[in-house]
């Protein structure tokens, strides 16, 4: 049977459409998860990446760790939070929210790092603080990367969140580790390809929010800066040529020879 058919079978199992099996409700069990590991990645990674951008100290420290966190295998996670924790969210949340953390913290540490330093002396300068520099001036500044972090923590822990199956709970992953066990093609391959669509589904939707949170004149390349780059780099058109002075009118006299005609005054 090819892949057309496993899917065919997969979406119209009556299972699928209703009850606790159905895919609207592994959905909403995997964004749960999903949605509550990135919420403990928030907490713990933007204060903290905000506040190393803004004083510019352990960035390089914070950026390697980072690179070595991300590199730590998921499901081993899973397995050692089990063995501490024992079977429940936990063992899931911990892991996700490891996996999570990294990426926001780096943008957050990287966006306020890349405000312009003149910027922030101006705001210095006009009577605010740091904590209302960082909050009011380099974090609207900072949106755009700051969106970009979140972007990427919310696929990586999207596409991650069927490690939940392997302790038992709910979500996508039950749809491909059952069907594993069971060598049942058609949900296993039906499971993989709504954990595509939805990681799919949520890069559109940041990269929304990552273009509505860009300056205006950075969404596309037509700004007024742009055009005015545009006029100022034009090479200018050479003048005109002069039209030929028009030849005086040549009149033929009484005898037959030509005279050129004179005005009358």
């Amino acid at each position: 049977m090819n892949w057309l058919g496993w899917l065919h079978d997969f979406f119209a199992d009556p299972a699928h459409h209703s009850g606790p099996d159905s895919i609207a409700h592994r959905v909403l069990e995997h964004l749960a998860f999903s949605a509550e590991a990135l919420g403990l990645a928030a907490l713990v990674a933007l204060p903290l990446g905000l506040l190393i951008g803004y004083s510019g100290r352990g960035l390089f420290v914070v950026t390697a760790l980072a690179g070595v966190a991300r590199a730590l295998p998921t499901l081993g996670l899973v397995t050692l939070a089990v063995l501490l924790v024992g079977v429940g969210d936990a063992a899931v949340l911990l892991p996700l929210t490891a996996l999570a953390a990294p990426p926001m913290l780096v943008a957050a540490a990287e966006g306020v790092r890349g405000t312009v330093p003149d910027v922030r002396d101006a705001a210095r300068g006009i009577g605010l603080t740091h904590p209302q520099t960082l909050l009011r001036v380099c974090v609207p500044a900072a949106a755009p990367t700051l969106l970009a972090g979140v972007r990427t923590a919310a696929v990586q822990v999207i596409a991650t969140a069927t490690v939940a199956a392997y302790v038992g709970l709910g979500g996508l992953g039950r749809y491909v580790i059952d069907g594993l066990a069971t060598r049942n093609f058609p949900t296993t391959v039906g499971g993989a390809l709504l954990v595509v669509l939805l990681a799919v589904a949520v890069q559109l939707l940041f990269a929304l929010l990552i273009r509505l949170a860009s300056p205006p004149g950075s969404r596309t390349g037509t700004g007024a800066g742009t055009g005015r780059r545009r006029n100022r780099d034009a090479t200018p058109e050479p003048p005109a040529a002069p039209e030929p002075t028009a030849e005086p009118a040549v009149l033929d006299d009484p005898a037959g020879s030509p005279a050129l005609a004179k005005e009358s005054t």
